[in-house]
């Protein structure tokens, strides 16, 4: 005789499929806690709902689902990106975005797998283990396959009171803080150890309350112009309008020079090879004597070999005939170059761009300061911004964020920029072609900004800084000393205390 399926076996089949539901669901909440929303509470509550899915088994799985549904909906930018301005039709744009999810999904599964079997299936620990291991997990997401640590937990921080110990350990070691308290809402909602969680919240709260104040610039004052042109991605790389690009530019520049020190362009401000255009090379800097300005600009620059090509950002300096230039340490895989390991992807593809990294301090030293830059992507990562503050005395963002169109991803890549600031202890001076366009200032405040997708320029001042903050000084080490005595005394409570 056939075998039908117990009913309690179908049964748990189904309390399964629903815990793995709730858990994407809670996923796809995370992404609204974020820039532009800003529902910094629904990111505890998302999470705190999750680490109660995971409590009664199944952690990988459940850590998945959350996984897939806050990475895999919250890049749905991705889609129309790859398909306006990509060769690829919906299906294949749609495609990568799932890939995004299920690629970035395995780090939530692995914390929950990992927070599970490491406090061998007690709920107590599991929900210590939680905030712990999420810090590793962030970190690893940072840096795993090149990295990509879009809406950290940790920048969760900012616009709250807590925000100077990112100055301390990084946006990593901040995650701490918004994953506990999720741990602390899950046990007192679960009625797990809840004298302990009270107990737990006193600390976390009086952690958040009793940050250092963020770090404060003291040097000297600069006028400074960001430009932002506001120039359609469908046509920056056309040359039949390439005339007007480079006369609105001019116009806006000619407006500043009287009214700041310096003048700064967004990424590609410039798109062309100066070094094959000898003409434009000529118009541009006969424009930059008459402003007589220090001028930074986004460009691409063609190797002697004529065949490596890098992205990054120029400095004029007022008397020189030369231009500055450091280029983009941290490429875009598939957007700006093909990793070495699927070289063939290029005849599936063949319109990927193919630049080159750069290596150095990533640091344009004109007489009397100094400019860390930090070209888009590159704002993403704090070992950028903190291997450029080491000498740099003021760090210059420069994007463009046309490619996202209207989506929160600008806003995410701003608020990203953000924490750059306050790690560092430096002024950010972030330019984008459509926007947005902001002074931040080095406790993340945003000074100024102009509205996106408008052409404008942003007149402001800021201050050069050589702070030197905690994590400065020793980026995420700092994060091993903190890390490991916490996972002793929690996985080994008894032997501590003997």
């Amino acid at each position: 005789m056939p075998k039908f399926p117990s009913r309690s076996g179908t049964a748990a089949r189904l309390n399964l499929y629903l815990r793995l539901a709730v858990a994407f669901a809670c996923g796809a909440a995370m992404p609204f806690a974020y820039a532009p929303y800003g529902y910094k509470w629904l990111a505890v509550l998302a999470m705190a709902g999750w680490m109660l899915l995971v409590l009664p088994g199944r952690a990988f799985a459940i850590g998945y689902a959350f996984g897939l549904g806050w990475f895999g909906l919250g890049a749905w930018w991705l889609a129309p990106t790859l398909h306006s301005f990509g060769p690829l039709s919906w299906p294949w744009a749609w495609l990568v975005v799932l890939a995004v999810g299920v690629v970035l999904g395995l780090f939530p599964a692995l914390l929950a797998w990992s927070a599970r079997a490491l406090a061998r299936s007690d709920p107590g620990r599991t929900l210590l283990l939680f905030p712990l291991l999420a810090v590793a997990e962030e970190w690893l997401r940072g840096h795993v396959l090149t990295g990509l640590p879009w809406t950290p937990p940790g920048s969760l921080l900012l616009d709250t009171p807590a925000i100077g110990w990112a100055a301390v350990v990084g946006v990593y070691g901040s995650t701490l803080l918004p994953v506990g308290l999720a741990a602390v809402l899950a046990a007192l909602l679960g009625g797990v150890a809840r004298r302990a969680a009270l107990a737990a919240l006193c600390a976390l709260l009086l952690v958040a309350f009793l940050a250092p104040a963020p770090y404060k610039a003291q040097g000297s004052v600069h006028r400074v112009a960001l430009v932002q042109a506001n120039i359609p991605q469908r046509l920056k790389w056309d040359a039949g309008f390439l005339n007007t690009t480079m006369q609105r530019y001019a116009e806006l520049s000619r407006q500043a020079a009287g009214k700041a020190d310096i003048i700064i362009w967004p990424e590609a401000a410039v798109p062309m090879f100066l070094g094959l255009s000898p003409e434009w090379s000529q118009w541009l800097l006969t424009h930059m004597r008459d402003w007589n300005r220090q001028v930074l600009f986004g460009g691409l620059k063609l190797a002697a070999d004529g065949h490596t090509a890098y992205n990054g950002l120029f400095l004029y300096t007022p008397g020189s005939t030369d231009l500055q230039f450091v280029g983009k340490q941290h490429l875009v895989p598939f957007g700006e170059y093909v990793p070495d390991w699927i070289p063939y992807l290029h005849t599936l593809v063949p319109n990927i761009a193919d630049f080159r990294p750069t290596h150095g301090a990533g640091v344009l030293q004109p007489k009397g300061g100094r400019y860390g830059s930090l070209v888009c992507y590159e704002g993403i990562f704090p070992e950028q911004a903190r291997a450029r503050a080491q000498t740099a005395k003021v760090l210059v963002n420069v994007t463009n964020d046309a490619w996202y169109g209207k989506s929160p991803a600008t806003w995410q890549d701003m608020q990203a920029a953000r924490m750059r600031a306050v790690e560092t202890g430096r002024y950010l001076l972030r330019d984008a072609n459509t926007g947005v366009t902001a002074i931040i200032a080095p406790d993340g405040r945003v000074v100024s900004s102009i509205p996106w997708f408008t052409q404008d320029v942003l007149y402001g001042t800021y201050r050069d800084s050589d702070a030197r903050t905690p994590y400065l000084r020793h980026g995420d080490s700092l994060l091993l000393y903190l890390l490991l005595p916490l996972l002793i005394v929690v996985l080994y409570p008894r032997r501590v205390v003997l």
